[in-house]
């Protein structure tokens, strides 16, 4: 906070608090003339007091306010609620969308936000949320950056495409656009403890990509589909967003880049340290110094504990767009 704004707030507070002060003693004490001062009366002026400087800190918040910029991280794999983004533990779940959509909607509902940073530290995750906090940050009124501070791949990626301008540290880590449909197949570990398949389905791709049958030519084709169809549309909205043409997209094949290596070749817009960034921003909304506001959901005390074992999860970098087939055949594509 800038120190004109800090004492513009002091001095709305006290100006307030003494006013409210006066009439108190006003009220209580100089108008009742020949009366003293007693207990009930300073109590009356203590509790007029108290809200006179109550209501004094929300005007000086309104007229001198504490920050200008919000911001918002994209800080693991992206899911819909938190919840475990895949089979394996992880030490908790995953960046919840709903959230981070939520936050950055009550960012740009506050007067006092003129930009919005998002930052990114994610592999990725599930397509659709991604998507949801894309749109979110691009029908944001207002300059919007996406910020690369140590990993924006693949979901995180997609998200920065709907920002005005992407901010890459010169060592972080950047790009993936692809899609990815793996799992482990179990047919030959049940063969070797005399477990069998017993199919039982109705429709005939129900099951298809089920660890537990063999993987046909005809599920590859089926399954392959969709990841093709995600890809499509992955390559078509980053071109857009990042005003790319499609086929310089689809040449990277999903390939990472440091942030150096993005900004040579266009993948973002600039790198080097956060401050250089702060710095168009506050040129782009024309003030001297930017006060920024951290927009986060709250944390129960399990959210917390399970940060770090998340983040070694998170080095992984699932690709955008993974595709893990269930047990009933559902492709549930993440990014």
């Amino acid at each position: 906070m800038s120190t004109a704004r800090t004492f513009g707030r002091l001095a709305v507070v006290l100006v307030g608090t003494v006013v409210a002060a006066g009439v108190g003693i006003a009220l209580f004490w100089v108008v009742p003339e020949f009366t003293a001062l007693g207990i009930v009366e300073t109590v009356l002026i203590a509790a007029l007091t108290v809200s006179g400087l109550v209501m004094a800190g929300r005007l000086a918040g309104e007229i001198f306010p504490g920050y200008n910029v919000a911001e918002v991280e994209v800080g693991d794999v992206i899911t819909r609620d938190g919840g475990s983004p895949g089979p394996l533990p992880t030490g908790g779940g995953g960046t919840p969308a709903d959230d981070i959509v939520e936050q950055i909607e009550q960012a740009d509902a506050d007067g006092n936000v003129e930009a919005l940073i998002v930052k990114l530290n994610t592999p990725g995750g599930a397509i659709v949320p991604s998507d949801d906090i894309r749109r979110a940050a691009e029908e944001f009124d207002g300059p919007t950056v996406a910020y690369a501070e140590d990993l924006a791949a693949s979901g995180g990626y997609w998200i920065a495409s709907g920002c005005d301008e992407f901010h890459a540290r010169e060592n972080g880590i950047v790009g993936s656009i692809g899609v990815v449909g793996s799992r482990l197949g179990r047919t030959g570990l049940a063969e070797k403890v005399g477990l069998d398949y017993r199919r039982l389905v109705a429709g005939e791709y129900k099951d298809a990509g089920s660890p537990w049958r063999e993987f046909e030519e005809r599920d590859r084709e089926y399954l392959q589909s969709f990841i093709n169809e995600s890809y499509d549309n992955f390559v078509e909205t980053v071109a857009e967003g990042r005003d790319m043409d499609e086929e310089f997209v689809r040449d990277t094949e999903a390939r990472v880049y440091s942030g150096r290596e993005a900004n040579e070749n266009g993948l973002v817009d600039s790198c080097g340290p956060r401050e250089e960034m702060e710095e168009r921003i506050a040129d782009r909304i024309g003030v001297d110094e930017l006060s920024i506001e951290e927009f986060e959901p709250e944390q129960g005390i399990t959210d917390r504990i399970g940060v770090g074992a998340r983040s070694v999860a998170r080095a992984f970098g699932e690709g955008v767009a993974s595709v893990f087939v269930g047990d009933d055949g559902k492709p549930p594509i993440r990014t």
